[in-house]
């Protein structure tokens, strides 16, 4: 097997939350893509270490420092140590990340709205992920960010675990992020503290379950089609 058609790697950087085999976990012989062997290890990027660099992917001081600079200045002048708020710093394919301890979600937002040299006015909306190998933070919401008035882009991440899957709404601070907590909800089981109406609005109000968690079965009903019966996605094929 050529190594051009493997995906891409991390090697030993960052941190390890499983190993997979074959190509997209799949057990049971439910396999169909042609990489049934191949045994890797999934990894989450890692902290970076000064300077960060820029989106270039610049090793001098650049543009991430700056954001971090302010960020971190901006806090404490609020009274908060940057370390309790930010919990690592990523950057990973040129792109910045501020992992935000879920407690002071809240504020570091509304600073990184309100602060002069920062102006981050837009949030594009928050994405759910579920990583069950992530022990004790298996839930992540992701944040994405933009400055117009200085052109930049950043993401915020903050994780919870399963047992506990609160995390603050940032509705008051982003008004937008109203439809996308709510969605975000529906399909991971994360609660937002705070929104002001948190409600399903995909899934039928008395849904069993979270449908885009790893750990959600397939499920599914039998569908005709031209006379022929398709089973259930859960019947055609096993996923761990």
């Amino acid at each position: 097997m050529s190594t051009q058609n493997l995906p891409g790697q991390r090697g030993e950087h960052g941190e390890e939350i499983r190993v997979q085999r074959g190509m997209f976990g799949a057990a049971n012989g439910g396999d169909t893509t042609g990489y049934g062997g191949l045994v890797r290890s999934v990894r989450l990027p890692g902290a970076a270490t000064r300077p960060y660099g820029g989106p270039g992917g610049e090793a001098a001081y650049g543009s991430f420092d700056e954001v971090a600079d302010e960020l971190e200045g901006a806090l404490e002048e609020q009274g908060l140590l940057p370390d309790n708020a930010i919990e690592k710093t990523v950057v990973d394919r040129g792109e910045l990340t501020f992992h935000i301890a879920r407690e002071h979600l809240v504020l570091v937002a509304r600073t990184l709205r309100d602060d002069p040299a920062l102006r981050f006015e837009l949030c594009t909306g928050v994405s759910g992920v579920h990583y069950p190998g992530d022990k004790g933070r298996e839930l992540h919401a992701v944040y994405h960010l933009r400055s117009l008035t200085h052109g930049r882009l950043l993401r915020l991440e903050v994780s919870a675990p399963d047992s506990d899957p609160h995390i603050p709404s940032l509705v008051a601070v982003y008004p937008t992020n109203d439809w996308h907590e709510r969605e975000t909800y529906d399909f991971f089981g994360i609660v937002f503290d705070g929104h002001p109406a948190l409600t399903r609005i995909m899934m039928p109000d008395d849904w069993q379950g979270f449908p885009q968690r790893k750990d959600y079965p397939l499920g599914g009903i039998p569908v005709e089609y031209k006379g022929a019966q398709i089973p259930a996605p859960d019947q055609r094929r096993s996923y761990s």
